[in-house]
């Protein structure tokens, strides 16, 4: 097939990087990205093309003969791509921007799930800091905060600290028609499920679970995510149709009633309670970095699964196959990341990392600058392992990582240390997750 992916980062990156892997198996595609980066310029044709013009878009997938559209991020779901691309008649893999409100609202996406019975954490909208006190003093600490609208994975404030909930809601209100959605703490550990649907059916991916907070221990600011793994060898038996049967299947089937059948990905950003199953999110999209570690592991070719969905033919891709193996993701962040992000540093050994068995590296924030690949975002590459078990894969990663020289970069040391059952993991397993979220 020629597909065409847009987005530039390691989400986009893991796509391509999984299209491509089909070829080892006799399905070769003609890869193309907009705008993509340096390493997915590897595999695949670039364009420069505006990822938020759905008219720009369109045009590039009706010049290359596209067979699918693969829109990756947010915000091109939101600004409407998948629907001008499949108003010109080409399969397009991704929400129309009605059905991305899911994740562009969230007191959008909590209207839903109360329509469709979704257990998820009481919450209350607020368009005055007035309201947002009230709130605080309704649900007590710790304060969940979160903007109503996107924010790149960075919109939610967890924190014992009344003055900083004050200051997130604030910010959060002064934007235009702002508002803020203030919750109840779940308690309990996070599990991200990535659920493909046709606006009708739902097959569920594996489960795995990232780590929000920029250093080790689960200390300092929130990211957009630090590092992956999956599977999850702690998860209670059932939870994938679990999470089907109480939260994909009746959202979809909410958003189909309504008029906007959700076709793509929807990301469900789980608690394990100790009520039970609570919904913290939703997303329109594959989640970043999530997915480096998901489609490692998938062996059912993801062209055929996304290309099913698209064409409404999803009930005939059956159960999907899983390789046995663990997967495991490390994000190599830019001096400064999440703050104020140093750019244009020179990144050197990449294609060594590769040369460690079961590695791969995906590019997020990269560019190339008189010949030299450099950083040029915040979170800069994602390195990618796989192994026997979460242990070898766990290894595997960080000797990855070693061959990688970034300078002033960060990256966290413990990730999937816990569930690898290394020094901590009879406590950090269901102790110290919850705590990722201060």
């Amino acid at each position: 097939m020629k597909i065409l992916v847009v987005g530039s980062g390691a989400r986009e990156h893991a796509i391509v990087h999984s299209l491509a892997r089909e070829g080892l198996h006799g399905l070769r595609h003609d890869l193309h990205a907009a705008p993509g980066n340096p390493g997915i310029g590897e595999e695949a044709t670039l364009h420069a093309v505006d990822q938020l013009d759905p008219a720009a878009v369109t045009a590039l997938a009706q010049r290359l003969h596209a067979d699918l559209v693969v829109v990756g991020p947010e915000a091109p779901l939101v600004a409407g791509v998948a629907d001008a691309v499949a108003e010109a008649g080409i399969p397009v893999f991704g929400p129309s921007a009605a059905a991305a409100h899911l994740e562009g609202s969230k007191a959008f996406a909590k209207e839903v799930m109360a329509a469709a019975d979704v257990p998820t954490a009481m919450a209350r909208v607020c368009t005055t800091a007035a309201e947002a006190e009230d709130a605080f003093s309704a649900f007590g600490k710790p304060y969940v905060v979160k903007d109503d609208g996107l924010a790149a994975g960075k919109g939610v404030v967890v924190t014992l600290d009344l003055a900083a909930a004050r200051a997130h809601a604030k910010a959060c209100l002064a934007k235009k028609g702002g508002r803020v959605v203030v919750e109840e703490f779940l308690d309990g550990p996070e599990v991200s499920l990535f659920c493909i649907s046709d606006g009708r059916t739902v097959v569920p991916l594996a489960p795995a679970q990232d780590f929000k907070r920029a250093f080790d221990d689960d200390r300092g600011p929130n990211t957009g995510g630090m590092g992956a793994y999956s599977p999850l060898p702690w998860a209670p038996k059932g939870l994938v149709q679990e999470v089907v049967e109480r939260v994909a299947q009746p959202t979809v089937d909410e958003m189909r009633d309504r008029g906007t059948p959700f076709v793509g990905v929807l990301y469900c950003g789980l608690a394990l309670t100790s009520r039970g199953l609570r919904v913290i999110e939703f997303n329109a999209r594959f989640g970043d970095p999530e997915t480096q570690s998901v489609l490692a592991r998938l062996e059912t070719p993801l062209s055929t699964i996304m290309l099913a969905a698209a064409q409404g033919r999803l009930a005939e891709v059956g159960r999907l196959r899983w390789s046995p193996e663990a997967a495991v993701t490390v994000v190599v962040a830019a001096h400064g990341y999440p703050g104020q992000v140093r750019q244009g540093d020179p990144i050197v050994g990449t294609h060594h990392a590769r040369e460690v068995p079961g590695v791969h590296v995906l590019h997020a924030g990269t560019a190339v600058v008189d010949g030299t690949l450099v950083s040029a975002g915040g979170r800069v590459l994602s390195v990618v392992a796989t192994g026997d078990d979460l242990h070898a894969a766990r290894r595997r990663a960080y000797d990855g990582v070693d061959h990688i020289t970034l300078p002033g970069s960060h990256y966290r040391t413990d990730i999937a240390k816990a569930a690898a059952g290394s020094d901590h993991a009879t406590h950090d397993l269901h102790d110290n997750y919850p705590a990722e979220r201060f």
